[in-house]
């Protein structure tokens, strides 16, 4: 499965009260995101340790043209359009995935 399109994405909130309203829009995008999108292969939200003002993502896509669509889709247009208030910052950096530890197989 090496050679498939990773995505980082770090959002600041602008404050610990936006925490809330901002996982309810990012919690529905990532589960639709990989619900119905077939070139979606994991979107995981994170919220670092003693944090309440940050979130990050690690989305996993097919290809570079299967985020391309991802950023296209309806479920995304509701999210970034909603979530652009609550968003002092966004961080968004590219990797392609070389080796996937969690699919390893044992001998």
């Amino acid at each position: 499965m090496s050679g498939q399109y990773g995505i980082l994405v770090d959002f600041t909130l602008r404050s610990p009260g936006a925490m809330a309203a901002f996982r309810q829009l990012i919690d529905a995008n990532a589960r639709q995101s990989c619900l119905v999108e077939p070139g979606c292969h994991r979107f995981d939200v994170l919220v670092p340790n003693g944090s309440d003002d940050r979130i990050l993502l690690y989305e996993i896509y097919e290809s570079s043209t299967a985020f391309a669509a991802h950023l296209q889709a309806a479920h995304y247009h509701v999210f970034d359009q909603a979530s652009a208030a609550l968003v002092l910052h966004k961080a968004v950096r590219e990797f392609i995935l070389v080796c996937e530890g969690s699919h390893a197989e044992t001998r």
